[in-house]
């Protein structure tokens, strides 16, 4: 089954996560599905935006453990979507967690719907957001990503309109969407290109300043006897050896 299903309308190309069995955890297969995927919609004329959604009741679990992509294909595939000539847009109806932040902050616009919940677990599991901190820390509230940075908890969509991570919230994430698409489908594409280019010069700075050090950061730090442990305790459903 493939992991990404597209469909169109109007103009605006939706891309699903759709590896339910894994709750759309970014495996190695899954990260280079959805960069071929956007590929596509940017070489397209007739694609005005990009809608980024998933199936299931989880839009991504994060890294895949068991089949994880190689940090460079995840800063590649962040890098893509900022750097996409197209709207990206975020459609999250569920769970976000860790990696699966990083394409939220990636997307141009974002909504949620009040069932959203979203958490940095990584260093539950012994590692740091590295990758993601790429586009991440450019866009968002400084105190608030401290605190899920450093705390894992978990928060709601409104906690994350107001950190900057989502763009709006409603209970019914499609009726937040229409205006938003429908502004998409009112522009000019050239307008939009280059206006995007505008919005996102910061994030790509970030990216040519500090995406080696991070990779090898995360790389380090997946290789590490704390990581091991932690990944192994979340595989089986326990405290790791640190909890106090």
């Amino acid at each position: 089954m493939t992991a990404i299903t597209r469909t169109r309308t109007r103009g605006v190309e939706t891309l699903s996560l759709d590896a339910v069995d894994t709750r759309n955890a970014l495996s190695a297969a899954l990260v280079t599905a959805l960069a071929d995927a956007l590929t596509d919609c940017g070489k397209d004329p007739e694609v005005r935006a990009v809608v980024l959604t998933h199936t299931g009741t989880t839009f991504s679990a994060g890294a895949d453990l068991r089949d994880p992509p190689h940090p460079d294909s995840l800063v590649g595939l962040l890098r893509q979507i900022v750097e996409l000539p197209k709207p990206v847009v975020a459609r999250v109806t569920g769970h976000v967690r860790a990696g699966g932040l990083g394409l939220l902050a990636a997307c141009d616009l974002a909504a949620a719907s009040a069932q959203a919940t979203f958490a940095f677990t990584e260093v539950r599991i012994g590692v740091a957001p590295a990758v993601i901190s790429l586009p991440l820390l450019p866009r968002t509230d400084p105190r608030a990503l401290a605190r899920y940075y450093l705390t894992g908890e978990r928060f709601g969509p409104e906690e994350a309109v107001r950190a900057g991570l989502l763009t709006t919230t409603a209970d019914d994430v499609d009726e937040a969407l229409a205006p938003l698409l429908d502004g998409l489908r009112r522009s000019a594409p050239q307008a939009l290109a280059e206006t995007k280019r505008l919005l996102t010069a910061r994030v790509l700075e970030a990216f040519d300043r500090d995406a080696a050090a991070l990779t090898a950061l995360s790389a380090r730090l997946f290789a590490s006897d704390q990581a091991r442990e932690g990944m192994t305790a979340f595989l089986e459903r326990r405290d790791a050896a640190w909890v106090v």
